[in-house]
């Protein structure tokens, strides 16, 4: 591998005079910068990333930690993020905690070890251990999804009740009023908010959560699946609210297997809006955000105290969520086949 001394040896100059033509740190010599950088071709000279940014105290990196990259929704946030963050000259370095508080410690030290100018975290847990971790990095964090009990930092997330009361609302609109729920991991805060909302607009209408209406389905497609076999085997609602579109998909496939026609005898919602809900049979109403402007805002607010244009107290960018009716929820009709094998007198 080729070294900056090599480099100054090809084109007949000090490694200093390379080094002012990489950084720009002194005005050099026309004669002298076409030398070098004609060298640098020949050679397909790289510069050391970590001795520049030891040069500059500035790796132009940044960390995003997500839960689980598989779930298209993070996917598509580390897009945006990584595309608002390359126009402006960063890298990003993308890490998945794999829902493991162990991992996720893990990630941010390795992370932390690497020098990276900033960090954007989608965190498994939102206790004090975590506060901790994140400290011990020493950069700008943004947290994405809930706060972090114990840290000042940066929040972007979006209006997790609302969205719930938003797709719950449509539902009664439209009729229903045996209404189930598919919730996330019972663990989570951001599964907690999204019951609450489907509560909330629930007894805002006088409507009753019946018994066994709400079943956890992981924010997994098999976990909504599962959940949504035991509604249409006990419950039998004509209408589900899953608290992501993962898990509404899941609830697609359990209805396909049981000959129920969406939304004919079950409407479907789901929660984020992710780009495959858009081609799923039927196509799934949903409730949620432009995810990549979700990262691109993530990665603006970021970028605002790295650069120091923002400083003072923590700040939260609530994204308020729309409603997105597509073919998987209609009003509320009298599904013969549906009643008469599933539905209890």
């Amino acid at each position: 591998m080729w070294t900056i001394r090599d480099v100054a040896k090809r084109a007949g100059v000090s490694y200093t005079t390379v080094s002012h033509v990489l950084n720009n740190t002194r005005p050099v010599s026309d004669e002298k910068r076409e030398r070098v950088l004609a060298a640098i071709a020949e050679m397909n000279y790289v510069p050391s990333a970590p001795a520049r940014s030891l040069k500059a105290k500035t790796t132009s990196t940044i960390g995003l930690v997500v839960p689980n990259n598989t779930n298209p929704y993070f996917a598509e946030f580390a897009r945006g993020i990584e595309g608002s963050l390359r126009r402006r000259g960063y890298c990003v370095f993308l890490c998945n905690s794999d829902n493991n508080l162990v991992t996720q410690r893990e990630c941010l030290r390795a992370l932390h070890q690497n020098r990276i100018d900033g960090v954007i975290v989608a965190s498994v847990d939102d206790d004090e251990s975590v506060a901790d971790d994140l400290r011990a990095v020493r950069v700008p964090v943004v947290i994405v999804d809930r706060p972090i009990a114990g840290l000042d930092a940066d929040l972007v997330q979006i209006d997790h009740e609302a969205g719930a009361m938003m797709a719950t609302q449509h539902l009664l609109d439209l009729g229903h009023t045996r209404i189930g729920c598919i919730a996330g991991a019972s663990d989570t805060a951001v599964s907690a908010i999204r019951v609450a909302g489907f509560r909330r607009a629930m007894a805002e209408r006088g409507v009753q959560v019946l018994p066994g209406a709400i079943v956890e389905g992981n924010f997994t497609a098999p976990g909504g699946y599962a959940a949504a076999c035991e509604l249409f085997d006990s419950l039998a609602p004509t209408a589900i609210f899953a608290s992501n579109d993962l898990m509404a998909m899941g609830a697609l496939r359990a209805a396909a297997e049981r000959g129920l026609r969406i939304p004919a005898d079950c409407s479907i919602v789901g929660f984020d809006d992710v780009e495959m809900s858009r081609y799923v049979y039927p196509a799934l109403s949903t409730v949620g955000q432009a995810i990549l402007r979700l990262g691109d805002a993530a990665a603006n607010t970021l970028l605002e105290r790295i650069n120091g244009t923002v400083t003072g107290p923590a700040r939260t960018l609530m994204i308020e969520p729309r409603l997105i009716v597509r073919e998987s929820s209609t009003r509320l009709r009298a599904p013969a086949g549906y009643k008469s094998n599933h539905i209890a007198p």
